[in-house]
């Protein structure tokens, strides 16, 4: 085997390990509110709950005729002030005003001293913050993910 081979199957092998690391995160259960009519099928006809929840999908069956194992709904993002001070982005300027700074889409809190009042929202991911919470719609089924 030349060096050109063997370059190319260590790439190959080190993209197909690094699929494999990435493993799918399981969805929430606001992802899953999916009504039947909508679902995407996700997986094969005899698909168990394990295998379709290690595909990164959805799992109910208690609704013949539609599918068991389906796709999940996007998660949810929401833009929040963060709380710890040590987080803050500067978005304003030395004496910006509250609403000034509002105006920027940005959050104004004018304390503590030394560290920005007008800063950044931060992005919050559905699931990745345990003190955010996300209200989601039920389609009227009971679904487990």
């Amino acid at each position: 085997m030349d060096l050109k081979w063997i370059c190319v199957l260590s790439v190959i092998l080190v993209v197909a390990l690094s699929t494999l690391a990435e493993a799918a995160s399981p969805p929430t259960k606001c992802q899953c509110n999916v009504t039947p009519s909508q679902r995407k099928n996700c997986g094969h006809p005899r698909i168990t709950a394990e295998e379709c929840r290690r595909a990164g999908c959805c799992f109910n069956s208690s609704i013949p005729g539609f599918p068991w194992c389906f796709t999940p709904k996007a998660r949810k993002v929401r833009k929040v002030c963060p709380s710890d001070v040590k987080a803050r982005k500067d978005c304003g300027f030395p004496g910006i005003t509250a609403q000034e700074c509002e105006r920027r889409g940005c959050c104004f809190v004018s304390h503590p001293a030394g560290v920005p009042w007008c800063f950044y929202r931060n992005a919050v991911q559905e699931g990745k913050d345990l003190h955010e919470t996300f209200s989601c719609s039920s389609p009227g089924t009971r679904d487990s993910y």
